[in-house]
């Protein structure tokens, strides 16, 4: 699946939306990516996903679970691991930081891949792969749907993106005059519990 099948998913879904966002890290941007348009579709997710379980696989071979951090890496997570034939589960933030819960347990020297839906920043996979660690289980890469920072994001492991952007952000004191002078949305959840 090429960079722009990914992409083209992305707007048959309307899900490649422009504007003025503030995305889940808090920078501003210019184009969102409303994944959840991609993900309600069960077809257009197991195409994205499946393609993405052979990226992984080709690149690192066989894991033996896929971890995910909650809520947003729950639906790519469970399947990107369907196709790699491997358990799935997830992380939550639990005072503040990601923890397994729920009975999930990852065995010491496990080979994990962490499995995010859209990459920005890197955050939320640097923290989803040190609660990995944690465990004692060795993540041998980190795997998105989309990394919008055109590959400068670092998540402290090999992150193999199935299509990847290049969408400048903005922290809110440094946007462009034509962002400032759109009216924002805040689409991400991060913020929702604060």
């Amino acid at each position: 699946m090429t960079n722009e099948d990914v992409l083209e998913e992305f707007r048959a879904a309307g899900a490649l939306r422009e504007g003025h966002f503030v995305l889940s890290s808090g920078l501003h941007s210019g184009v969102f990516l409303q994944k959840n348009l991609v993900f309600m579709r069960a077809d257009r997710t197991e195409r994205l996903c499946k393609a993405l379980a052979e990226k992984i696989t080709a690149a690192v071979g066989l894991v033996d679970v896929a971890v995910s951090p909650a809520v947003g890496g729950i639906i790519p997570g469970y399947e990107t691991a369907r196709h790699l034939g491997v358990p799935s589960i997830y992380v939550e933030r639990e005072g503040g930081a990601f923890k397994l819960r729920r009975g999930f347990h990852l065995e010491p020297g496990a080979r994990v891949v962490m499995v995010e839906d859209i990459v920005t920043t890197g955050l939320s996979s640097r923290e989803c792969i040190e609660a990995i660690r944690a465990t004692g289980a060795d993540v041998v890469c980190a795997a998105c749907i989309v990394d919008r920072s055109g590959g400068r994001a670092d998540v402290g492991v090999p992150l193999i993106a199935l299509a990847s952007l290049d969408v400048p952000a903005y922290p809110a004191d440094a946007l462009p005059p034509e962002l400032a002078a759109i009216p924002t949305e805040d689409p991400g959840s991060r913020r929702l519990s604060a």
